[in-house]
Formats: structure tokens, C-alpha cells, sequence
């Protein structure tokens, strides 16, 4: 990791920690560099303007004062084609098009030099992605989730068979590169998963979801996780 790099990451932790802290022991471990090196790297946020806090003595540590606030944007150009690249190969996920448009607006505030560099790199990825749903239909899922109201669906089956059914929407839910809305269907009276690609037609209702949970769900395979990226 380089240092540019190391330093962002080292106050991303600073802000996470809280007020709770994080000993420089902890942070080098986490960045597997000298305790002196992290010092040297506190030292370097600090004139860079970052407000850090430092606690001596047992249960010190390292953080940023309350209310500190961190450049909104601090990328490297390798992290910013990571950006590009997640969200390219993944244009039939839930929000894509927000995802898109987040990521545009990160682009257009790095500095001149970075942002030239991420292009430079960025032209270097090709992606080829799948036919996705009409962004009708994906509007009406991503609203139907957010609000928590009942979607209506058309919905073709694997056997070719084409039903209506009232759903409350609980997660959505990638596997074997499929994208799937987990939800209670009414017209099953029972937990259903549903391939979003054999969606024909969705729209939004009025009725309110009645609280159905993730748990109904089951667990998720081992390998599997929710996309806010917390250890558990």
C-alpha cells in the first residue's frame, strides 16, 4: 500500500473508531508497518490539517475530535477505477443508476492529476455486461424495497407460465450472477425468490408491507454477505 494510500485509510479509521479511539499499536498491525511509521503517518494527517486527537497512558490512543471532518474526497486513481469497475459490471444490480451517478460526481471533484489518471486507467478495463431489466421495472423494485410498499408483479416462471402476484419485498439478493427479489407473495402465502430478468411488468401499490423480515429469509450461505461491508 502506498503511503497516499495508507494515510487516507489510517483516517478512515480515526473517524470510524469514534471516541473510543485506536491505539498505534492496532493501526500497525492493521497497515502491518512500524509503530514509529505510524506515528510519522499521525503526524503527517495532523499538518495536513486534520484534526486528530491523541490519548497517552492505558486505553489511548488515536481520533479525530467531534465534529471533524475529513476531505469529502481522497482517492487514489486505483481506487477510483475500483469505483468505475464495481459498478460497470454490475449495471443490472438495485440503485445502479444512483451508483453510477455517485461515482460521476466522485470522479469530478478529484484533483486534476488523479482524475486524469483514473481515466488514463480506467480505459484499460472492459466490460461487457447481459441484457438487464427495463429501468421502468428496476425503478419500480428499488421503490417498492425503499418505501417498503407492496410491488405488483408479471412474472414469467422458468416453466413458462406467467402469473400476477401482489409482493412485499424483503432483499434483493445476487447469487450464481443472478439478480433475484426475495419477498412474501400473497398470492403463495409464502416467501418466493424471483428472478428480476423474468419480470415483465412491476409497479408500485399503495399497501404498506405488514413487516415480514430478513430473518423469514434464512440464513445466507457462508460466503455471502450484506453489501454495507461491517464485520458482524
Amino acid at each position: 500500500m502506498k503511503r497516499a494510500e495508507r494515510l487516507h485509510a489510517i483516517s478512515e479509521m480515526l473517524r470510524r473508531s469514534g471516541s473510543r479511539g485506536v491505539t498505534a499499536e492496532r493501526l500497525s498491525r492493521e497497515f502491518a508497518v512500524s509503530v514509529r511509521t505510524i506515528k510519522r503517518d499521525i503526524a503527517a494527517l495532523e499538518r495536513g490539517g486534520g484534526a486528530v486527537w491523541s490519548r497517552p497512558g492505558p486505553g489511548g490512543g488515536y481520533g479525530l475530535a467531534p465534529g471533524a471532518s475529513l476531505p469529502p474526497v481522497n482517492l487514489s486513481p486505483a481506487q477510483a477505477v475500483a469505483l468505475m469497475t464495481a459498478v460497470a459490471a454490475a449495471r443490472d444490480a438495485p440503485y445502479a443508476d444512483l451508483a453510477t451517478a455517485g461515482v460521476r460526481k466522485i470522479v469530478a471533484v478529484l484533483d486534476p492529476r488523479t482524475r486524469e489518471r483514473a481515466e488514463s486507467l480506467a480505459d484499460r478495463v472492459w466490460v461487457n455486461t447481459p441484457a438487464q431489466p427495463t429501468r421502468a421495472i428496476r425503478s419500480a423494485l428499488e421503490e417498492a424495497m425503499a418505501e417498503q410498499r407492496v410491488v405488483r408483479l408479471r412474472y414469467t416462471a422458468g416453466s413458462g407460465v406467467t402469473t400476477t402476484r401482489d409482493v412485499e419485498p424483503v432483499l434483493f439478493a445476487c447469487t450464481n450472477g443472478r439478480w433475484y427479489l426475495v419477498g412474501w407473495c400473497r398470492l403463495r402465502d409464502a416467501m418466493r425468490w424471483f428472478a428480476v430478468a423474468r419480470v415483465t411488468r412491476a409497479s408500485v401499490t399503495r399497501a404498506p408491507c405488514t413487516g415480514h423480515t430478513v430473518a423469514e429469509v434464512g440464513a445466507p450461505p457462508a460466503d455471502a454477505a450484506p453489501v454495507h461491508g461491517r464485520a458482524e
